[in-house]
């Protein structure tokens, strides 16, 4: 052999084994830990995700929905009476996410109401109509408000009572806000959608326990300014989105991850804010809804594991735990709403993973449609990948 076949020899040997330490292995005992887990359980995977995935490409485009508002600039309301955010919304739908904390320390910490009220800006009586409710005892425990209030939106069917709200009158938009006892550093998290039949103006207020909220709204004359320090406040423009992939999965291609929700290839949503008319930015997506379609195959005859994980572990203090919740089609495991993970509050950092979903193959090989409901998890640090894994069902009884 020559000096110029051994060199291309020995670089084609580089590049195969390069390529072999860069593949995602799937461990045979991981494989099976997966196979025999329940859904929405943490499972083990030693040194699986030392290594990045492919990427699945994907086509966004923006759903027609309601009007979307956040407050969550400032998170932490320190002072004992203000109003966090104001907003001027249209007759239409609306989505409304509340997630705001008692903050407030000097001279004491004391108990508080945060609250949520419309006031209806119209010449005609205002029809309010709940779509969506989804309403959280305030606590401590972020993780478990933001997973359980995910739930409990996904699987709200509404109601069908009509409020009536005379010109220039506000009401509570949650009564039950207005009931609740929220203590130092406990987090209110109210997550609605609603549809009005005239213009509105929209106020999250935090007062003492006693005032009722509208009239707490009418007593405070200013708005609290923006800090720009959390996922933020504001009227957005976006609201839903459809993501469907724009190939085909194929199991024999191997690991494959949809990464949303990053701030880079999926940008953040912007807004503006009502009080200041300035741009704002919903770092997070924070209470947009993603509705996931993704074609997949199997012509090696495995089966597709979907799993998530807590990427960020690493970062900071406020990223060690993940909770998240979705709406996931029918596997292995029946269609429906899924609390990741439900056998424990959150889950940490690598090697834990957690089960959303097997989706076995079809018998012909034939192209499956996977449908996902996403949306970016509250007190959770973004982004939180899903992961498909091919894995031979046959391997395991």
């Amino acid at each position: 052999m020559n000096l110029k076949n051994l060199k291309t020899t020995l670089g084609l040997a580089l590049v195969c084994a390069t390529l072999q330490l860069n593949a995602q292995v799937l461990k045979p005992e991981d494989a099976a830990a997966l196979l025999k887990a329940k859904q929405g359980n943490v499972v083990l995977m030693k040194d699986f995700f030392a290594i990045k995935p492919a990427d699945i490409k994907y086509q966004k485009v923006v759903l027609p929905g309601p009007q979307f508002i956040i407050s969550d600039d400032p998170e932490y309301i320190r002072i004992p009476e203000g109003i966090a955010l104001k907003e001027q919304v249209a007759p239409g739908a609306v989505r409304l996410y509340v997630y705001n904390v008692n903050g407030v320390k000097e001279p004491a910490k004391i108990d508080r109401k945060i609250t949520a009220v419309i006031k209806n800006t119209g010449k005609q009586k205002m029809h309010i109509r709940m779509l969506k409710y989804s309403s959280q005892k305030p606590s401590a425990n972020y993780f478990l408000i933001g997973k359980q209030g995910l739930a409990d939106y996904f699987a709200s069917k509404g109601s069908e009572q009509i409020r009536e709200v005379a010109p220039g009158q506000a009401i509570a938009i949650d009564e039950q806000l207005e009931r609740n006892v929220v203590k130092f550093d406990e987090l209110t998290h109210g997550f609605y959608e609603f549809v009005i039949d005239q213009p509105g103006e929209i106020s999250v207020i935090q007062t003492d326990l006693k005032t009722p909220g509208p009239v707490a709204l009418g007593r405070i004359k200013s708005v609290i300014p923006t800090g720009h320090k959390n996922a933020g406040r504001g009227l957005f423009g976006v609201s839903n989105y459809k993501v469907t992939s724009t190939g085909v999965l194929d199991t024999k291609n191997g690991v494959a991850e949809l990464v949303l929700a990053d701030g880079d290839k999926d940008p953040w949503v912007l807004g503006v804010e009502g009080v200041s008319g300035k741009e704002s930015t919903l770092a997070g997506n924070y209470g947009v809804m993603y509705e996931i379609e993704l074609k997949w195959k199997s012509t090696d005859g495995k089966g597709l594991a979907l799993v998530t994980w807590n990427s960020r572990s690493g970062d900071n203090q406020w990223c060690n735990g993940m909770a998240a919740t979705m709406v996931v089609s029918k596997g292995k495991f029946n269609e429906g709403i899924i609390q990741l993970p439900n056998d424990r509050l959150v889950t940490k950092a690598a090697p834990e993973a957690i089960l959303v979903q097997v989706f076995p193959p079809a018998k012909n090989g034939e192209e499956q449609t996977i449908k996902l409901t996403y949306s970016p998890p509250g007190a959770s640090c973004l982004p939180t990948p899903l992961v498909f894994i091919p894995v031979d069902m046959a391997a395991v009884k």
